[in-house]
């Protein structure tokens, strides 16, 4: 089976949710991913926990992919490059010091929490911003602006529970909330956790290298005895 896309119109946008936990938006040939969580590892070493140190390699290394088959004009990244300063190792520094260049594109880092205590070399961060008919930002937030836009956003980690029978399972998903014109995107570091979406989004599910629509059932309503 290959990878399949979804690919998903509002208003005038055109977006491309990616089974990498990616969004592709063609029209400006922009790649954006957020809640990458480098350094996790090494922080939480730092307060004895022992993590194994290669989650950074992997999320780094589906990037370079990622990149390298679409070939971006620019990369953005939607908050939260690291997940800390006590992450920032020497050897962690040197790659993102060099993030431009592996991946051949220009970067536009929008500062996320977990980014906003710490100096990344080479790499600005930005505020929310707009792109087209966007508004890109880390945390879900309402347009600077006084037209309607779509609030593209991470920092939630959004993933749906799919249950059958005594089977429970969390995947990542895109998530879309209507009333608020927020779309999040799935995190997209290997070293992440999620928050569960409730019904009011809409969410198209992230697994088997596919990217699949999911009506989420409505929970029966307990029927009342009527006394007679």
């Amino acid at each position: 089976m290959g990878v399949i896309s979804h690919t998903w119109t509002w208003r005038d946008e055109v977006l491309t949710f990616l089974p990498e936990r990616a969004l592709w938006r063609e029209q400006g040939r922009q790649l954006m991913v957020s809640d990458l969580h480098l350094g996790k590892a090494e922080v939480f070493q730092a307060h004895g926990i022992p993590l194994p140190s290669d989650g950074d390699q992997g999320t780094l290394n589906a990037l370079l992919d990622l990149c390298d088959r679409y070939r971006p004009e620019l990369l953005i990244i939607l908050g939260d490059l690291i997940h800390g300063r006590l992450g920032l190792t020497q050897g962690l520094r040197d790659i993102l010091r060099s993030l431009g260049e592996l991946t051949r594109c220009p970067i536009h880092l929008i500062g996320g929490n977990h980014d906003r205590s710490s100096v990344i070399e080479g790499l600005r961060q930005h505020p929310s911003c707009r792109l087209g008919d966007l508004w890109l930002s880390h945390e879900p937030e309402s347009p600077a602006c006084p037209e309607p836009l779509l609030n593209v956003c991470g920092h939630v980690h959004p993933v749906a529970s799919i249950s059958q029978g005594c089977d429970r399972l969390r995947v990542p998903c895109f998530a879309y909330a209507a009333d608020q014109q927020h779309l999040l995107i799935p995190a997209f570091g290997e070293l992440t956790g999620g928050h569960h979406c409730d019904q009011r989004y809409k969410k198209w599910l992230v697994a088997d290298n596919a990217v699949i629509p999911w009506l989420e059932p409505i929970p029966k309503t307990p029927r009342r005895r009527v006394a007679k």
